[in-house]
C-alpha cells in the first residue's frame, strides 16, 4: 500500500511539465523511479511496448538526407536543441506513464521513425530515464530518409544473447527501407526470447504499386520466425508498424510461427492513428502461438487532442503541417504483456 502511494506521488511529479522543474527535481524523480521500480524482484511477466515516434530526427543538419536537413534548428521546421529536448522528455513521460498504468515499467520498448544513436543516448541520458537501467539496440538502416528501427531493453530482466539488423529484398536486391531488427534475449528465469521490430514500407505512391513492397517485408518476417522457431525458440514477438490493418490477407505468410493478435481491437474499431477521421489499426503484435495475452493501445492523455475536423480525440503530434503543436507522433503505442 506505501509502495503504491510513493508511486501516486511521483507519478504525478513526473507527468507536471518538466520544462517547469529544476535540474535537481528531475533528477530526484529519476531516482524515486530508480529505487521504486529496479528493486521490484524479477516475475515471469514481460512487458513490452512499440510506439512510432514520427520523425525523431536530431536537430543536426548531418547532410544525410532533405528530411535530416528539414529537420535541423536552420531547417523548414526550425527543429532546435529546445524542441527536440521537448520531444525525449515527452516520450520518456510515455515510457514512465504506461508503467504507472499497466504495474510496471516496460522490459522493452520497439521504436520506430528513430533517426540514428544519438536521439537515444539523448533519450536515455537527458530525461526522467537517465536513472533507469534501459539500454539500447540500434543499427543504422538503408532507408532514404534516415529513419530506422530501435529497442530498448532492461538488462536487469532481459539479458542480450546477439542482435542484429535484417535487411528486407525484393527481387533479390536489398530494399531501400527500413531493416527488421532482431534481438535475441535471455530472461532471468531462463526462458530464450526473441524480438522483432519492424516498420514496413508505406503505402506512399498507391496502394497497389506499394503492396509488393509490404508483402517482401511480411514474407522476410515469415522468414525470420520460422527460422527461429526451428532453432527451438519458442517465445517469438513481432512488434511494429506495419502501415496495413490486421486484416490484410498477406499475414497467412506468418502462420503457423506467428499469431496476429491485432483483430480484436479492430472489430471493436479501436487503432492506432487517425486518417481523415478513421482510425485505423497498423501498429501490431505478432507472437508466436504459445503466447496467450490481449494486445492493448495506450492514449496518454497529455499526448492526446480534440480532433477539431472530426469528432472526438485524436494523438498530439509534433507538428501539424508546418505548425510546431509539441507533441510526440500520430501513432499511439501499443502495449504487450506476457506470461511467460
Amino acid at each position: 500500500m506505501i509502495e503504491n502511494k510513493a508511486k501516486s506521488i511521483f507519478v504525478s511529479l513526473c507527468l507536471f511539465k518538466i520544462k517547469h522543474l529544476s535540474l535537481a527535481m528531475n533528477v530526484l524523480i529519476s531516482l524515486c523511479w530508480a529505487i521504486l521500480f529496479l528493486a521490484t524482484p524479477p516475475s515471469d511477466t514481460l512487458r513490452v511496448i512499440f510506439w512510432n515516434l514520427e520523425n525523431f530526427f536530431d536537430y543536426r543538419d548531418g547532410g544525410t538526407s532533405t528530411s535530416d536537413a528539414e529537420f535541423s534548428s536552420r531547417g523548414e521546421r526550425r527543429w532546435t536543441r529546445k524542441r527536440f529536448q521537448a520531444k525525449c522528455n515527452a516520450v520518456a513521460k510515455g515510457i514512465l506513464w504506461a508503467g504507472t498504468q499497466e504495474g510496471g515499467l516496460p522490459d522493452a520498448v520497439g521504436f520506430a521513425e528513430v533517426e540514428n544513436a544519438y536521439v537515444l543516448r539523448q533519450l536515455l541520458h537527458s530525461t526522467a530515464l537517465e536513472k533507469l537501467d534501459y539500454r539500447a539496440v540500434h543499427f543504422e538502416s538503408p532507408d532514404p530518409r534516415g529513419i530506422d528501427v530501435a529497442l530498448l531493453y532492461r538488462p536487469s530482466r532481459l539479458t542480450l544473447a546477439d542482435a542484429k539488423p535484417c535487411h528486407l529484398y525484393q527481387e533479390d536486391s536489398v530494399m531501400r527501407t527500413r531493416d527488421i531488427l532482431l534481438a535475441r534475449f535471455h530472461t532471468a528465469e531462463g526462458a530464450d526470447v526473441a524480438l522483432l521490430v519492424n516498420h514496413h514500407p508505406s503505402k506512399y505512391g498507391g496502394l497497389e504499386e506499394s503492396e509488393p513492397r509490404r508483402r517482401a517485408a511480411v514474407e522476410r518476417l515469415a522468414f525470420l520466425a520460422d527460422s527461429l522457431r526451428a532453432e527451438g525458440v519458442k517465445s517469438i514477438l513481432a512488434m511494429g508498424d506495419f502501415n496495413d490493418t490486421p486484416d490484410n490477407p498477406v499475414y497467412g505468410l506468418l502462420e503457423p510461427s506467428l499469431v496476429n493478435l491485432g483483430r480484436p481491437l479492430q472489430q471493436k474499431g479501436e487503432g492506432t492513428i487517425k486518417y481523415e477521421g478513421t482510425w485505423e489499426l497498423i501498429d501490431l503484435f505478432f507472437v508466436s502461438p504459445e503466447i496467450q495475452a490481449p494486445m492493448q493501445i495506450l492514449r496518454p492523455p497529455f499526448l492526446t487532442t480534440p480532433d477539431k475536423a472530426h469528432a472526438g480525440t485524436k494523438p498530439l503530434r509534433t507538428y501539424s503541417g508546418p505548425r510546431y503543436l509539441g507533441g510526440v507522433s500520430d501513432h499511439y503505442p501499443i502495449w504487450l504483456e506476457i506470461e511467460m
